[in-house]
């Protein structure tokens, strides 16, 4: 973490609204949409990769997974793949996916002091929405920005301006948590403060602490705790 705040002012008592990516940081959906690539790959009668490995490659979309799967196919069939992933992860939702350990907690402590929340994901709108609703949580969200919704993806911050203009918060008095270098970017070009989360799908070989996040940390329960920078 960078800076301190002397005066005790925790960092959800200077905000208004705090934005999460949803993949590896809201929730923990890799064994789904690990479980949905394993069954693409065994109608094609591919080797399957390693589920670690998988898991970690969450951020990078279902495209990222399925180049992984199936690195030897060209653009075009990978394309087609895919779509076909989608189609079976869209058919199985949540049957394993989860909270982090200390994230519903921490949505209960957010709401009860009036913080706002929402989603910023470059997950497909046909998948965000649905698995949110499944879950109970879309009445619960002040917004939800999917990797569709925007005219671009993160790491542009277009995607974090539109929450920010759909909640009618001031990028300043918003944090933005995420699980990878992009939504770190994102959240600072947009001008909000950013939380790296390390609970998440981290690709091997990068290190959060290099993110220049304002806050890294291990766990959603020490947001509640996180001193003020501003």
């Amino acid at each position: 973490m960078s800076g301190s705040d002397s005066s005790g002012r925790r960092l959800l008592d200077e905000v208004d609204a705090i934005l999460f990516d949803l993949d590896g940081t809201l929730l923990d959906t890799a064994p789904d949409l690990v479980g949905a690539l394993f069954r693409l790959c065994a109608e094609e009668h591919q080797p399957l990769p390693d589920y670690e490995l998988a898991a970690q490659h969450v951020s990078t979309g279902a495209i990222g997974l399925v180049r992984l799967a199936f690195p030897d196919h060209d653009e075009q069939k990978q394309e087609l793949l895919r779509r076909r992933l989608v189609d079976a992860y869209a058919a199985n939702l949540h049957d394993n996916t989860r909270f982090y350990p200390g994230m519903e907690d921490l949505l209960e402590h957010i709401e009860t002091a009036g913080v706002r929340w929402g989603v910023v994901t470059n997950k497909i709108a046909e998948l965000t929405e649905p698995l949110l609703e499944q879950l109970g949580l879309r009445r619960r969200m002040g917004t939800v920005v999917s990797g569709d919704s925007a005219a671009e993806r993160k790491p542009h911050p277009a995607p974090v301006l539109l929450a920010l203009e759909e909640l009618g918060v001031a990028p300043e008095k918003t944090v933005y948590v995420g699980d990878a270098p992009q939504d770190i970017a994102a959240g600072k070009a947009a001008g909000t403060l950013t939380i790296a989360a390390r609970w998440g799908y981290i690709i091997p070989g990068t290190n959060p602490n290099d993110w220049q996040a304002d806050y890294t940390i291990d766990s959603p329960d020490e947001i509640a705790g996180l001193p003020a920078l501003r």
